[in-house]
This record gives C-alpha cells, structure tokens and sequence, in this order.
C-alpha cells in the first residue's frame, strides 16, 4: 500500500515539473470561471438549473448522469451566445449516445473567446510616424473538451450515475497559453414526479499551467516598468451543486416543471446570498411551462449580489433570465436573454447588457 501511495505522489511531482521547475501555484477565486457560464438556452432560460432535470446532450455539461435519458440513439445539441454586446463568443457543441440500456457517453467542446483584438505596440516606427499596416489582430479565448460517461446503479432503484474528463486550453494570442486537466461528477435520483441530482465539479481540483512568451512582452513591459510574468500554474477548487425537481401535470396539454439548484464554492467569499471565508452558497431557481410536449415557456432567477452604488450606499440585484422553445420531429430550438442591471437609472450597468442565447438541437435512431 505504502509503494502505490509513493508512486502516486511521484507521478504527481512529475507532472507537475514537466510545466516547470520555476512555476508558483495558486489557487484563484474564478479559476477557470469560463466553464461556469452555462450551455443550452434551455438551461440559461431557467437560471442555469439543470443538474437535477437535464436530460439531453448537454448533461455531459451539466451533469453526466443525465445521459441515460437521452431521447433517442443519436443526440446532438449546438449553442451560440454573444455577451457584452457581442464582444464575447461563447459556443459550445455536443454528441452523446446510449451504449446500451444501462450506458452512455457524450463528447462535448466549449470555446469562449474575444477575437480581433488589436495588437498596436508597433504601431509608431522609430522614426515617429504611425503605420496602421504593423497592427496585427490576436485573439483571447479558452477551450474545454469533456468526455462523459454515465451508467445506471445496479444497487438502488433510479439511481444514474456519470463523470466527465476535461481537458482545459486557454490562449492568450501569442502572449501565453496554458493547459489543464480535471474530473466532474455527478449523480440523478428519479422519485415519481420527483428529481434529484447532485454534481461535483472538479472534484480531482483541476490543475491548469501557464506558459509565457517572455520574448512577445519584454518590449512591452520594459515600456511600463513592470515584472515580467512568470510561468505559473493554478489550481481550481471544487464546486458541489444540488439541484430538486417537481413535475406538475395541470391537464391534459399543460404542464409544469419546478427546479432548484444550490452552488457550494470553497474558494473563499463570494458575492452571492450566503457568504464566509470557508464557504460561498448561491441558489437560483427555474420554471418550465410546458404545452402539449411541443412549446415551452421559462424563467429563472440567479446571480444574486449586493452592488455599491457610486453613493456608498449599497443596492440588491438579482439577474432575471426568459427563454422560449419549441420541439418537432426530433428538432428543439430554444432561444434565452438574460439581463444584468443595476437598479440605479444612471447607471453605466443599464447600457446594453443583455445576451442573447440561441441552441439547437436534434435527436434521431
């Protein structure tokens, strides 16, 4: 036992000296936040709660176990976001497929990006004058890969169960790069018209390393009088997620879904309802309105946070979230907004920040 335990923390040490020898790890608030966003406008209609009731090909996302209620044998599911006024892409693409009635897997891959951004270090020669020609345009985005596997329990009744791998790329134009890895995990309970999931996510803490490209910025940090960055590593804490649902039929073409999710985070304070240095707890919820399996109408409340005002007074908002969808044939296509504001009228926070979420989807045999 003691040799496995050795050759585990060896293994360990190696990987970590393969980035490099110099490198400082830190474990960041918001580490990774880009895979905290969300995918599908169903979800993002309904506050982002989905770890409960997910059921399509983005619960490799949001919770693996999901997959063994995948419509049908061949499951796709596409999404494209803009937010702060389109400044921000955010994609994200997904197959998923049963193996057989106790299995199934999903692929799914996230980009979240900036793109033209413009490069004018070398915009003024050194004989003064400007060539726009010397702008280069770069890009700042970051990638995830997940590979979800889910099956049932063979012990208790209606209990699934999955985990997703994940595999972090993040890049900064030709300025930084960094790589990452880590595990989710998750698990469903189906009680009659009850739901109940429960997700972990980076339950091994994903380990992500930077690199530099020390000869792309000493130019532009010996102008400014700055360090130079240092090749780097950061560590992503865990985040457990539970989630409820309750199915309501009103009649014969109306129903109802009711669902609640609670984030923990254990990466110090946070803005959100419940707050301490240990732990962070962020509730939001969502409503579906169903009409003859066809037509869905949503709502959620999440992102709970306290704003101070210009003032110093401080101010309580909460971020309102719609969504429509609509299913034929096996082809769903949901549209979400969602809107961040503050309450105050002048406020800067009121100018154009809605996003715009648009999903597709199609499951065939």
């Amino acid at each position: 036992m003691h040799k496995i335990t050795l050759k585990c923390l060896l293994a360990a040490l190696l990987l970590v000296s393969c980035f490099s020898a110099e490198a400082q790890v830190s474990a960041p608030k918001y580490s990774n936040e880009f895979l905290n966003l969300g995918v599908g406008a169903r979800a993002l209609g309904m506050g982002n709660v989905q770890v409960a009731i997910t059921s399509d090909a983005t619960s490799g996302y949001w919770n693996p176990a999901g997959l063994l209620r995948l419509p049908d044998k061949y499951n796709i599911a596409l999404m494209h976001s803009e937010l702060f006024a389109g400044i921000a892409k955010n994609d994200f693409a997904s197959f998923a497929m049963p193996i057989d009635t106790n299995s199934a897997l999903a692929v799914s891959v996230i980009r979240l990006g900036v793109d033209d951004i413009a490069d004018t270090r070398r915009l003024q020669n050194e004989f003064g004058y400007i060539q726009y020609d010397s702008v280069k345009f770069f890009s700042v985005a970051d990638y995830a890969v997940l590979l979800s596997y889910a099956r049932r329990s063979k012990l208790i009744e209606g209990l699934q169960l999955g985990a997703s791998a994940k595999i972090v790329y993040r890049n900064v134009g030709n300025f930084a790069n960094a790589w990452g890895f880590g595990v989710d995990a998750g698990a469903q309970l189906q009680r009659g018209n009850w739901q109940f999931g429960v997700m972990g996510k980076d339950i091994t803490t994903t380990f992500t390393a930077w690199t530099h490209n020390v000869e792309e910025l000493e130019d532009a940090y010996a102008q400014t009088g700055n360090d130079l960055p240092e090749n780097s590593a950061e560590l992503t804490l865990p985040r457990i997620i539970v989630g409820a649902g309750r199915n309501f039929q009103i009649n014969d073409k109306f129903s109802a879904l009711v669902s609640t999710d609670i984030d923990f985070t254990f990466d110090g304070k946070r803005n959100v309802l419940f707050k301490s240095n240990l732990m962070s707890v962020d509730p939001h919820i969502g409503v579906e309105l169903v009409y003859s399996k066809s037509v869905f109408i949503r709502g959620g409340l999440s992102n709970y946070q306290q704003t101070t005002r210009f003032d110093g007074s401080t101010a309580t908002q909460v971020q309102p979230n719609f969504g429509v969808g609509f299913v034929s044939n096996g082809f769903n296509l949901d549209l979400a907004l969602s809107r961040m504001s503050d309450r105050e009228k002048n406020s800067i926070a009121n100018a154009n920040t809605s996003s715009v979420i648009i999903s597709m989807g199609y499951s065939f045999r």
